[in-house]
């Protein structure tokens, strides 16, 4: 049996959330790499196990299968953790959009503007915004 999946569990000292996206995205695909390969290997022993007629250790499935259970919460927690991060993209249209703001508001008055508000409210409403 390959006991290489018993390494990395990390027990109770779980490494600090990274603090950016990328840091994120790398992690969450180390993560799946690695729980596609404790899935590998209880695959590949049981099916050892079926062409021997025998058994598979049991003392090593569980120890795999909580390998498997802690990385899988490690993935579910990064995922949720990513949400709330800040996204440069996004921050960059809000950004772009309020400079377009600023440029144009100076060419209405205020009539005018509150005219183009109202439009734009509209239209976000009629596409389903919030």
């Amino acid at each position: 049996m390959d006991t290489t999946i018993l390494n990395d569990q990390g027990g109770g000292n779980k490494p600090p959330l990274p603090s950016d996206r990328q840091k994120c995205r790398e992690r969450i695909i180390k993560l799946q790499f690695e729980i596609s390969s404790i899935r590998d290997q209880i695959a590949s022993a049981d099916m050892d196990r079926q062409a021997r007629g025998g058994h598979m250790n049991a003392r090593w499935y569980h120890r795999a299968r909580t390998a498997l259970r802690i990385k899988k919460e490690e993935l579910a927690h990064l995922m949720d953790h990513i949400k709330g991060l800040p996204d440069a993209s996004r921050q960059r249209k809000a950004s772009l959009k309020d400079a377009i703001i600023e440029t144009v508001r100076e060419d209405y008055d205020d009539d005018e503007w509150q005219s183009v508000m109202d439009d734009a409210h509209h239209l976000l409403n009629s596409k389903g915004g919030a």
